[in-house]
């Protein structure tokens, strides 16, 4: 079996009023796309704290998590991933629904967030997008008992 990097990471799906507040990812390579506030979790911290450390980090606002809506789990092949390292990589995500709680919009600084916007959610398909923000999107409307919901396929305006 070939190497497999892993990570784990935690994500805040934050809907108000019909919108969805997305964050404009530039990557190092400079390609940009829309995804959810948030990000790993690091070692020995619980995913329900790094949620919430990630949104103020990226938004520069405080939020509540509301509600656990899933848990994601993909293996993104070696030729389609942006982690190091040979072979695939394994990326766990949990989705939690927040609401912002205090603070004022604003990118992290020298971070790979370079903008906020709320979204209005007709309005989400046709943004070049991460399949975090899909997956997000239908643990949202659905809210599973699972808490699981298909892979949202990668192509078109849909990426890893």
């Amino acid at each position: 079996m070939e190497p497999m990097s892993f990570r784990l990471a935690a994500y805040a799906v934050c809907i108000e009023d019909g919108r969805v507040l997305l964050a404009r990812y530039v990557s190092p390579a400079g390609q940009t796309n829309w995804t959810l506030p948030g990000g790993r979790v690091e070692r020995g911290e619980d995913p329900f704290d790094a949620v919430v450390r990630e949104f103020a980090e990226e938004t520069g606002c405080e939020c509540i998590v509301e509600q656990l809506l899933g848990v994601d789990s993909r293996v993104i092949p070696a030729g389609e991933k942006r982690a190091p390292g040979p072979g695939p990589h394994q990326n766990v995500g949990i989705f939690y629904a927040v609401r912002i709680s205090g603070g004022a919009l604003c990118p992290q600084r020298g971070g790979d967030i370079v903008e906020l916007a709320w979204t209005p959610l007709a309005e989400v398909a046709g943004l070049r997008r991460s399949s975090l923000v899909e997956v997000a999107l239908a643990l949202a409307v659905q809210r599973p008992a699972t808490g699981h919901v298909e892979a949202a396929p990668v192509g078109g305006l849909v990426v890893h």
